[in-house]
């Protein structure tokens, strides 16, 4: 399995609602590609920004090419994410999944 690890910083007063539009946009576009196991949306809060973490879970690098295209490195991002995010990284970074345990990671994805 990879982990496919994205981060994005907005104000932390449009936290929640950068949030739900990020639901609304990558974490439902990601959940639609066959081979995506899963996704988590981490986000620190303990400052002025609020810093998210998405980490994406996959079969394999070509379930991963259906979502980012041929560039697989190269980070994908929605119309209004300039309105929330404080920069673009270009790219996200892939991980190997080593241990997996408890419910979190469920077999059938």
């Amino acid at each position: 399995m990879i982990a496919r690890v994205w981060h994005g910083r907005t104000d932390v007063a449009r936290a929640d609602e950068y949030t739900k539009y990020l639901q609304q946009t990558g974490v439902t576009d990601l959940r639609r590609i066959p081979g995506n196991r899963g996704v988590l949306v981490l986000c620190d809060r303990s400052g002025s920004e609020a810093k998210f973490t998405l980490i994406s879970f996959w079969d394999s690098v070509d379930a991963i090419r259906k979502f980012a295209g041929e560039d697989v490195l190269k980070a994908r991002y929605y119309p209004q994410d300039r309105d929330f995010l404080r920069e673009l990284e270009p790219h996200v970074q892939h991980l190997d999944v080593a241990v997996t345990e408890g419910p979190l990671f469920n077999p059938r994805g």
